[in-house]
């Protein structure tokens, strides 16, 4: 109990860190939203124009603390203001929007990498030195160490363009009526595949690595020798004495991994103009438009936060030396 309570004080503590660096660091960002859109008129709007802008916007007409206490206000009543780049759209409006979007793409291929690059990590260690043990982590590697929204580019000239497989842009057909039909499911399968197996490729690496070096840290333990020597079938010994084991440390990497899904890959949304969350962060930062920043950032640090603590509590019932407080030696 005493370690739930510590970790619930930090996840409360770290929470309340975050909403307030939220609330400050977009206000610490030169100019505002209303200077950036008469700089787009380019001269067009008169002062009284900006003057009568800045007052729809609420700018300058409250101090900072009465701000910090209408921002919290907001976020517990899940009034999270107007978009400035999309005025008067709700900013709640926006992100459910475009976050399922976001869950669908990065949540998939998130999982879907961690599965595979898992079971192929236990396989390679239990074949080591055998020819995917020499092979697999060298070549995921090198589609790891490529930056993401260079491999995007590279799958949308060759699949996109000169082969065109696929759909370089978009969630889905523009020509198609969203709805529950086969054709807008195919749709966004189709328009999801080159941005997911460009995720897929760039993760993929740190799980098959990873896993197979617990895997080998493990395989060497007295324990997992008795095992064997006792005539423990094989399927057994791998999966419940040796992958067992081996895959705590894989559970903070899977929960930062999961926390990060929220923020989605920024530069792969660019690239394919997909409509998730991180484009409509890169777009709000552009445009200065701070409701929609604060809400895009607290998703983010509150999915992080949430994970972590979800992971915390996980550790604590497979590993009861982290609940009691006793180290290794312990």
């Amino acid at each position: 109990m005493r370690y739930i309570m510590n970790r619930l004080g930090f996840f409360v503590l770290s929470l309340w860190a975050a909403v307030t660096i939220n609330f400050i660091l977009p206000r610490m960002m030169p100019g505002s939203p209303a200077d950036a859109m008469f700089a787009k008129f380019q001269g067009q709007l008169t002062p009284a124009a900006l003057e009568a802008m800045k007052k729809a916007y609420g700018i300058g007409q409250s101090s900072l603390w009465q701000q910090y206490i209408d921002y919290l206000h907001g976020l517990l009543t899940f009034d999270w203001g107007l978009s400035f780049m999309q005025y008067p759209t709700p900013v709640k409006d926006m992100i459910q929007g475009s976050i399922p979007w976001t869950l669908g793409l990065v949540g998939f291929s998130t999982v879907l990498s961690v599965f595979i690059g898992t079971t192929l990590g236990v396989y390679i260690s239990w074949k080591r030195r055998g020819f995917l043990d020499n092979t697999l982590p060298i070549v995921s590697m090198i589609f790891q160490a490529m930056p993401y929204f260079w491999v995007a580019l590279l799958f949308v000239f060759i699949f996109g363009f000169k082969l065109n497989w696929f759909p370089m842009a978009h969630g889905y057909d523009p020509s198609l009526t969203p709805g529950f039909t086969g054709s807008y499911i195919t749709s966004i399968i189709n328009h999801a595949f080159l941005p997911g197996i460009t995720l897929l490729l760039g993760s993929l690496s740190g799980w098959i690595v990873g896993m197979r070096n617990n895997m080998m840290y493990t395989l060497g333990e007295d324990y997992v020798t008795f095992a064997e020597a006792k005539g423990v079938s094989t399927s057994r010994l791998m999966f419940s004495y040796a992958a067992r084991n081996a895959i705590l440390p894989q559970l903070t990497s899977f929960a930062i991994a999961i926390g990060n899904v929220v923020s989605g890959s920024i530069l792969t949304e660019q690239v394919f103009s997909y409509p998730g969350i991180g484009n409509q962060l890169t777009s709000a930062v552009q445009s200065q438009d701070f409701p929609m920043i604060q809400a895009s950032f607290l998703l983010i640090a509150v999915a992080v936060l949430v994970a972590n603590l979800i992971v915390d509590l996980l550790y604590s019932r497979l590993d009861p030396r982290i609940r009691t407080g006793r180290g290794v030696e312990g």
